[in-house]
């Protein structure tokens, strides 16, 4: 399957959920442009076909996440985002983070979350948390290798020779996680 094939199956789809989010017509559109990109380079990973729907509503629920971090808009809405599925019986990615997430000690996680997910920068996140910058960045460190762990205990996913996790979410009922 060709990008130009899923852009011809779920682009309108992929468009009304963006816009459901976003609530602007002319952000959907760049968020529907950068999702296809990333799909268009990302494609050949994606090893079953049948589960390119949910692979898309995936890669553009993270880029309206990106979206949504980029311009400093509310966690409560990235969280709602997060826990939303395009479909209710759809196992995603975020239903393992969020898993893995939660079973982080909170040593690490609440400097991942002031990080990565609020995008406060580390010095900020030393201060916050009352921590030395050098003990903030460790923790933010071995919180990204306990994710990564986390996803390859969970889902199966291997660590390639360039340092990147590559894998396929497995059905939900074979996640060690969210089963």
């Amino acid at each position: 399957m060709t990008t130009q094939e899923l852009w011809n199956l779920y682009s309108d789809d992929l468009k009304r959920f963006i816009t459901s989010k976003v609530k602007n017509e002319s952000v959907a559109g760049d968020i529907l442009q950068d999702s296809f990109l990333k799909v268009h380079l990302k494609l050949h990973s994606l090893r079953d076909f049948s589960k390119a729907k949910s692979w898309l509503f995936s890669v553009t629920r993270n880029v309206i996440m990106d979206y949504f971090k980029a311009h400093k808009i509310e966690s409560n809405e990235l969280i709602e985002l997060s826990n939303n599925s395009f479909e209710k019986n759809e196992h995603t990615e975020q239903d393992c983070l969020i898993g893995i997430l939660q079973t982080l000690p909170e040593k690490y996680r609440k400097p991942i979350f002031l990080s990565d997910i609020k995008g406060i920068k580390q010095t900020e996140v030393a201060k916050q948390l009352k921590l030395p910058l050098p003990t903030v960045k460790s923790q933010i460190q071995r919180g990204r290798k306990l994710i990564a762990q986390g996803f390859m205990d969970c889902c199966g996913y291997v660590m390639n020779d360039q340092g990147v996790l590559v894998g396929e979410i497995q059905d939900k009922e074979d996640c060690k996680i969210c089963s």
